[in-house]
């Protein structure tokens, strides 16, 4: 990690420099200027892991999404005036955008395929994933441990949740990292890339509906049984957009987390070998490190619909917030040698899957999948190196995470 000179700072969350490397940003953010205003975006950005831990339990209405969770430039260039109104139901953008009821009803029949008990229903299957994809990577000697062991497993899970043909899980690996991506001064464009993304989940949708049967996709089902508030159903296209969270979220988190969290294991043989020793009790306690020091989300925003004021700044109705999830992730307040991995720290708090209303709702099953990835690995590999050299990250505001890690087994 660089450092930044403080009488010359200035933060900006699509800078080239902060998309490079923000972490020594968040550092200075979090000891001089914990409410940092960005003028050219109208924004304030929170570094501190009390205050953002506090402003998303809020569930008053004092913020909203109406703008989007990640609004690109271009959508932030435009300063409002005052609170900014739900978007029009017809035809219905992606509900995140909404407060309640809608965002709520269709989260409420989304949540039931998330909850534990039908978490738990996934862990043989995610292991027979796991190591059929095993069984073709390890005779190569040399592959990509973000993309072609996490990367393709994961997007296996989205696909067969979704209705999705598994055998497209690789293309659909490819279009989700690809629409993460984004120019410097820009921010990651989702509206751009969405095209890409409902090219698989529209033709799901269609399937479904077709079917009209009793099945195994309860998400799907729930999108097509889902009645607006003025008593409309969701044509095709509308079911689809819903989905995108899980399609998106579901499949570019953890593959970075294992394999990042992996490299950092094998940067510390002691710890790799305490991991080791007996991973069906390790490895969920290193998951909590790896999901803290590895998550590659950097921030979500927010709209102000009410005045809200902290450490003497003042949030007008139509600015916005960023919550700042990677800086929290290393705030000194709340964990000891932040920049340190340990694999064993005792994590009491954490905001790496978000808190309140938006809080991550595929949290379980992501826990599940970065849990039994590095089982099974820990299982079936007993030597690997990382290429460092060949490691990749490239640009984005959002998710700086590592696109491609090489391994050596």
């Amino acid at each position: 990690m660089t450092s930044v000179a403080a009488p010359e700072f200035s933060y900006d969350p699509f800078d080239p420099a902060v998309m490079a490397d923000p972490l020594p940003y968040y550092r200075v953010l979090r000891d001089q200027h914990p409410m940092y205003y960005v003028p050219q975006w109208d924004l304030y950005a929170l570094s501190r892991f009390e205050d953002i831990w506090d402003v998303l339990a809020l569930s008053d209405g004092t913020f909203v999404a109406s703008e989007g969770t990640l609004p690109a430039a271009t959508v932030l260039a435009h300063h409002n005036d005052g609170p900014v109104p739900d978007p029009p139901l017809h035809p219905l953008p992606f509900h995140a955008v909404f407060d309640k009821p809608i965002y709520d009803d269709i989260r409420r029949l989304q949540a039931p395929a998330f909850r534990p008990r039908s978490v738990a229903d996934w862990e043989d299957r995610i292991r027979t994933l796991a190591n059929q994809r095993l069984d073709e990577l390890l005779g190569q000697g040399q592959f990509d441990l973000t993309c072609d062991y996490g990367g393709v497993v994961v997007a296996q899970v989205v696909c067969e949740l979704l209705g999705i043909p598994i055998d497209c899980a690789a293309e659909v690996l490819a279009a989700v990292n690809a629409g993460s991506l984004a120019q410097a001064g820009s921010g990651v464009d989702t509206a751009a890339a969405r095209p890409n993304y409902l090219q698989y989940l529209i033709p799901a949708v269609q399937r479904r509906r077709a079917e009209q049967g009793p099945g195994d996709l309860p998400i799907v089902d729930g999108m097509l049984a889902y009645r607006l508030p003025d008593g409309t159903d969701l044509d095709d296209i509308e079911a689809a957009t819903q989905l995108l969270c899980i399609f998106i979220g579901g499949t570019e988190t953890v593959p970075k987390i294992v394999a990042h969290g992996l490299w950092e294991l094998a940067r510390r043989p002691d710890q790799l070998a305490a991991v080791r020793a007996n991973p069906d009790d390790t490895v969920q306690l290193a998951r909590e490190e790896m999901i803290r020091y590895c998550a590659p989300a950097q921030w979500f925003a927010r709209t102000a619909r009410k005045p809200f004021t902290l450490h003497g700044a003042t949030v007008e109705p139509g600015q916005r917030i960023i919550t700042l999830l990677a800086s929290a992730n290393r705030d000194e307040r709340q964990y000891p040698d932040p920049d340190e991995f340990q694999w064993d720290r005792p994590i009491k708090r954490s905001l790496a899957f978000g808190r309140g209303q938006h809080f991550c709702i595929g949290y379980h099953l992501a826990r599940l999948e970065v849990t039994v990835l590095v089982q099974e690995w820990l299982r079936r590999v007993p030597n690997y190196r990382i290429l460092d050299d060949g490691a990749t990250r490239l640009p984005s505001s959002f998710q700086w995470g590592w696109n491609t890690i090489p391994v050596e087994v």
